[in-house]
């Protein structure tokens, strides 16, 4: 059973995911969306609570960054 700050860690960037997703549909982007693709599936995968955390925030800023 995942730990409440990994819980709250999983939405919080499945959420960013989510809109980073939709953002790049609308504008027919395929970064975004992979990206977005990305940041809501990789907590089914990484369910320690730093590692999470890290990887969120590199995909985070990886969709703020690199969208055209």
């Amino acid at each position: 059973m995942p730990s409440p700050e990994a819980l709250f860690g999983a939405i919080v960037f499945g959420a960013i995911g989510m809109a980073s997703f939709i953002n790049g549909k609308r504008q027919s982007l395929w970064v975004p969306m992979a990206l977005g693709i990305a940041l809501i599936g990789f907590p089914y995968l990484v369910t320690d609570t730093v590692p999470l955390f890290l990887v969120g925030s590199l995909l985070t800023a990886a969709a703020y960054f690199f969208r055209e």
